[in-house]
């Protein structure tokens, strides 16, 4: 699942693309990622781009009604949740056929005025990309209750010790829980976690203030790296450019590479988690939910 720091080099990706270009053509064959139905898709046709911003997680291009940065005319935006499977395939020129089964990858495609195209796609069969066409992203409920960007100036050990504080939980399941800090998904919670080593199964109020302000400091650094390799690079190299700078997600089975303990993996009905029993868990395997339901 695309995460923060490559959802911000998508929307940098886009900026550089897309400011100040006008919209052609909107085509939407994958009409369940298609979330809302007023205004339609076909309003954003004609508009001219103002900016794209990132939420979170989620892609906003902003779009204005034409090329004057000054009108006084509303805003439209077409906000975007990229989810498990999805991504976006940019194109320097627009095939010149137009995507209409609602079986192919393609849920969107936006064609603009200079020739160019990017399709919004997700692959597999569970289909769960959320598109919204709004005249605020804020107008989309889960874009509205996002809590603090991690990498924000409000986000500080003072407000991370009062997020954390809220109710006893799992320390993994309230870092990667967007209400509460947005942003960050499963890789990266393991990456974050990993590099303060802290288990992902430790109560969020057993940790001491020093340990807070530890947390913090390794949620900014780590996500500030992850932004710095997205940095620059074109949307078909920042998959690429995740995996290559993880430590512990999907490397089940590697060597640790601060300890070379061998890296583990926690499995779940629809996901995992991998971590260090070395570095994290006092050198305690933790148990695999699948096959038993006993806990550390």
């Amino acid at each position: 699942m695309p995460e923060m720091p490559e959802v911000a080099g998508l929307a940098a990706f886009l900026t550089e693309r897309l400011t100040g270009r006008t919209i052609a053509a909107v085509h939407v064959p994958g009409i369940q990622a298609l979330k809302t139905f007023d205004p339609p898709p076909q309003a954003l046709v004609g508009r001219t781009v103002d900016r794209v911003d990132r939420h979170g997680k989620w892609l906003d291009v902003v779009t204005r009604a034409g090329p004057d940065p000054d009108s006084d005319e509303s805003p439209l935006s077409l906000v975007v949740h990229l989810a498990r499977a999805g991504w976006l395939r940019w194109q320097d020129t627009a095939p010149a056929t137009v995507p209409r089964s609602p079986k192919s990858p393609i849920a969107v495609r936006v064609v603009l005025d200079d020739g160019s195209a990017f399709d919004l796609t997700e692959a597999g069969t569970r289909k769960r990309l959320a598109v919204h066409v709004v005249r605020r992203a804020r107008e989309v409920p889960l874009v509205a209750s996002l809590g603090p960007d991690p990498l924000s100036d409000e986000f500080t050990p003072a407000v991370l010790g009062e997020l954390l504080g809220r109710r006893r939980a799992q320390l993994k399941g309230v870092i990667r829980d967007q209400s509460i800090i947005a942003g960050i998904g499963n890789a990266y919670s393991d990456e974050i976690l990993h590099a303060a080593g802290m288990s992902p199964f430790a109560p969020t109020t057993s940790l001491t203030p020093e340990e807070v302000t530890q947390l913090h400091a390794t949620i900014r650094s780590v996500l500030a790296e992850a932004l710095g390799a997205a940095a620059g690079k074109p949307a078909a190299e920042l998959k690429d450019a995740k995996r290559a700078g993880m430590r512990v997600h999907g490397r089940t089975g590697h060597q640790c590479p601060v300890c070379g303990d061998v890296v583990r993996e926690v499995s779940f009905a629809d996901s995992s988690l991998q971590y260090c029993a070395t570095c994290q868990t006092g050198g305690k395997v933790l148990a695999d939910r699948r096959m038993s339901r006993l806990l550390r």
